[in-house]
C-alpha cells in the first residue's frame, strides 16, 4: 500500500452514484410494494451496502483499513431507473471514494440478485464517483502572486563546515512543492543578535515568509525562539501546536521542541527544528494550510 504515515488526518467524504435498470414497470411496482419474493429489496440492499462500505479494505488490496464514521444510502426510483447514493464520511489521512464506489456496487449487485427472479431484463447500467472532499486538494489556495520565501539555517556546527545542511535544503524543495519562490538561503551560527538582525532585514524587504531551521531544542545554544520573540507582532500559536501535534504522532521527542511562529508586519516567521525529519514532518504538518494567512492578507488588502 501506498505510505500515508505524512499526511494529516481531516474531513473525508465521498458521494458515489450506482444506476440499476428494470425492463417493466411492474418490477418498480413490486419494489415500492414489497412484494418482490426475496424481500425488502432496498432495506436488503442498505444492509449488503453498509456492510461493504466497512470491509472494503479486505476486498480492494491497495486501500488502507479506514474508520467509517458515516455512511448514508438512499434510493430514487425514476420511472424504470433505481438511483443508488451512498455517502461516506471519515477523519483521517485518506480519503473514501473507493468505500463509496464499493459500497454502491455492492448495493446495485443486491439489488440486481434480488430482482431478478421476476425480471429478466435487468441490468447495472452505471457505478460512479459523484463527489469527493477533504484533504490537501481542498485547501489548496490561489493567490494573485507568487509567494517569496527565505530559508535560514541556525547552525553553529553548519557555519563552521563541521556538517552538512540537510534540515535547509529539504525545507527550500518542500516550499517549492507549493509554488513558493525561495528568494534567499543563508547559514548562521547560533548567535541571536545576528539572527534577529538577519530575519529583521528580510522582513523589511517584503519576504512573505522565512523560515529558520535550529535552535530549537534544549541545548545552551538553542536560542532562536529568544532571538526571534521580539520581533514577532502578532504569535499564532496554533500553528506550532499543529505541528508539534503532529510530530508526537511520530515520536513522543517532538513534545521537546520550542518552535514558534507570527508575524512581523506582512511576514510570517517559522522557527522549525533543526534536525532534517523534525523539519520536514513541520512543513508537512503545516502546508499547504498555513497559505491561507496570505489569501486572508490579499483578501484584506483588495477590500
Amino acid at each position: 500500500m501506498i505510505d500515508i504515515t505524512h499526511k494529516t488526518s481531516t474531513l473525508r467524504q465521498a458521494t458515489a452514484q450506482a444506476v440499476v435498470k428494470v425492463s417493466k414497470q411492474e418490477t418498480a411496482h413490486a419494489i415500492v410494494n414489497k412484494t418482490v419474493p426475496k424481500g425488502d429489496v432496498f432495506e436488503m440492499a442498505k444492509t449488503a451496502g453498509l456492510l461493504a462500505v466497512k470491509r472494503t479494505a479486505e476486498i480492494i488490496p491497495d486501500c488502507h483499513p479506514i474508520p467509517i464514521e458515516h455512511t448514508a444510502i438512499s434510493f430514487e426510483i425514476d420511472q424504470l431507473e433505481i438511483r443508488i447514493k451512498v455517502e461516506v464520511k471519515t477523519i483521517y489521512k485518506t480519503g473514501v471514494e473507493v468505500e463509496a464506489m464499493h459500497g454502491a456496487s455492492v448495493v446495485a449487485l443486491t439489488v440486481y440478485d434480488m430482482l431478478k427472479p421476476i425480471d429478466k431484463g435487468i441490468e447495472i447500467a452505471s457505478i460512479k464517483l459523484l463527489e469527493k472532499k477533504g484533504g490537501k486538494t481542498d485547501f489548496k489556495e490561489t493567490l494573485s502572486k507568487k509567494l517569496k520565501a527565505a530559508v535560514i539555517v541556525s547552525s553553529d556546527s553548519v557555519s563552521k563546515g563541521k556538517k552538512e545542511d540537510t534540515a535547509g535544503k529539504i525545507v527550500m524543495e518542500k516550499l517549492k512543492n507549493f509554488n513558493i519562490e525561495i528568494d534567499d538561503y543563508t547559514v548562521l551560527p547560533d548567535e541571536p543578535e545576528e539572527l534577529r538582525e538577519k530575519v529583521k532585514n528580510y522582513c523589511n524587504n517584503g519576504l512573505n515568509l522565512v523560515v529558520i531551521t535550529g535552535g530549537t531544542g534544549l541545548s545552551p545554544r538553542d536560542n532562536t525562539p529568544e532571538a526571534i520573540k521580539p520581533l514577532i507582532e502578532r504569535e499564532i500559536p496554533g500553528i506550532m501546536e499543529a505541528a508539534r501535534n503532529y510530530g508526537l504522532q511520530r515520536t513522543p521527542y517532538a513534545m521537546l521542541s520550542r518552535g514558534i511562529a507570527g508575524m512581523h508586519k506582512n511576514t510570517l516567521i517559522l522557527a522549525v527544528p533543526g534536525s532534517s525529519k523534525g523539519a520536514a514532518e513541520t512543513i508537512d504538518a503545516l502546508f499547504p494550510h498555513i497559505i491561507h494567512i496570505f489569501k486572508v492578507q490579499e483578501y484584506g488588502f483588495k477590500h
